[in-house]
C-alpha cells in the first residue's frame, strides 16, 4: 500500500491549453499499468487544445459544467457526476463553459513511453463559441 497525502497544484502548460487550467497529478504512467490520472480544473472559458490519445481517455466530471467536443462537430454538455469516454485516436477537446468552472478526473493508459497523448492546435474562439451554441449554452 502507498498513501499519498497530497500532490502539488500545477498550472497547466499554455502551449496545450487556452485560459487558466490547474492540475493535480494522481498517478503518472509507470509499470505495470501505465495509468495516468489527474484532477484538472478549468476556469470559465478555459479549455484544452485539440488532442487525441493512443488508447482513449475517460473524463469524470467532479464539479461544475463543461463541454467535450470532437472534430466532427459533436459537442456534449457535461456536469458533476457525468462521465465521457473518448475512443482511441479521436481528436477532441474539453473545458469549462464560458460562465462556470469545471473540474474533471482525466484517465488515460500510456504505452510505456508516456501517456499516449498527441497534442494539436488550440481550439479557436470561433470553434468554442459554436460549441457553446451547439450545447445550448449562449456565450456572454
Amino acid at each position: 500500500m502507498e498513501h499519498i497525502t497530497h500532490t502539488p497544484t500545477l498550472k497547466a502548460p499554455a502551449e496545450r491549453f487556452t485560459g487558466d487550467v490547474y492540475l493535480n497529478m494522481i498517478e503518472t504512467p509507470a509499470e505495470p499499468a501505465h495509468l495516468a490520472a489527474a484532477l484538472v480544473r478549468f476556469t470559465p472559458g478555459a479549455r484544452t487544445n485539440w488532442h487525441s490519445h493512443a488508447r482513449g481517455q475517460v473524463l469524470h466530471v467532479t464539479d461544475g459544467v463543461g463541454l467535450v467536443g470532437t472534430r466532427d462537430g459533436d459537442v456534449v454538455r457535461v456536469s458533476a457526476g457525468e462521465t465521457v469516454k473518448c475512443p482511441a485516436g479521436e481528436e477532441h477537446w474539453h473545458g469549462a463553459t464560458d460562465t462556470t468552472l469545471m473540474a474533471h478526473i482525466a484517465l488515460v493508459v500510456g504505452d510505456g513511453t508516456g501517456d499516449g497523448t498527441t497534442w494539436l492546435e488550440p481550439v479557436t474562439d470561433e470553434q468554442y463559441t459554436a460549441a457553446l451554441a451547439s450545447a445550448g449554452q449562449a456565450a456572454t
